[in-house]
């Protein structure tokens, strides 16, 4: 079988930020265009723009922050090809917390350990080290139930602002950071006997979250500077005009 190699330069159009011409880190799509940057750097932009930056398509009036969503095919790729980003931006995460004098979250930890690889020199592909990829019975037994404990978790309080939907009896609840707004949906549905998620729209600061948001995202985007736990609304969705 004959092989084709492609020189990494030869694609970095493809994966690489047109905000800030670096890698693609915690890379985030447009959903009405499928272009992608960095979040933290469309997050920036779209703080004074409703437009996106490469085709200059309007993504909404007013609310675009809740027209982009987490690209993890995209990321996945990009740390396919770049030999020791993954690595390096997890290091930088883990000073980052260090220097703050706060714990490093579970998944960072977690991820750090499954990203290290390395160049096969033979042919310059990049390799996974095979002491990472053996597990005991007792480890994968323990992965298998961990439900994402070890990651990154948000104390969260899930307040009803409507009369015409009750109250949840626990409105406090602790989850991974890395669960989306429809996650939230689906679990209020699911306490109140809704007939679908659908129904349901939540809101944090009087602003409708878009349903594909983390909620790592809407901590940094919405919540940055306030104490915990979160706090988000629910309501009867509402048809925008």
């Amino acid at each position: 079988m004959l092989t084709r190699k492609i020189k990494l330069w030869d694609i970095n159009a493809h994966i690489t930020c047109r905000l800030c011409s670096g890698y693609l880190i915690d890379a985030t799509t447009v959903t009405e265009c499928l272009h992608t940057f960095c979040r933290s750097c469309l997050v920036k932009y779209l703080e004074e723009n409703n437009t996106c930056p490469t085709c200059r398509i309007v993504i909404h009036q007013s609310h675009p922050l809740q027209y982009i969503g987490h690209d993890r095919t995209m990321q996945d790729i990009v740390y396919k090809l770049v030999p020791g980003l993954q690595e390096a931006e997890m290091r930088k995460q883990r000073e980052f917390y260090h220097k703050l004098g706060m714990e490093v979250p579970g998944d960072i930890k977690g991820e750090a350990c499954s990203a290290k690889q390395h160049l096969d020199p033979r042919n310059g592909e990049t390799k996974a080290d095979d002491s990472s990829n053996k597990e005991t019975p007792e480890e994968k037994q323990e992965e298998d139930n961990d439900y994402h404990r070890s990651d990154e978790q948000v104390s969260i309080c899930l307040e009803c602002n409507s009369s015409k939907l009750r109250g949840l009896k626990r409105k406090w609840i602790r989850c991974s950071a890395q669960a989306t707004v429809l996650h939230l949906k689906k679990f209020i549905a699911k306490k109140l006997n809704l007939s679908s998620f659908n129904e349901l729209d939540i809101l944090c600061n009087e602003e409708i979250l878009g349903k594909d948001h983390t909620l790592k995202f809407v901590v940094v985007t919405r919540w940055r500077f306030k104490k915990a736990p979160l706090l988000l609304h629910y309501r009867p969705k509402m048809d925008l005009l």
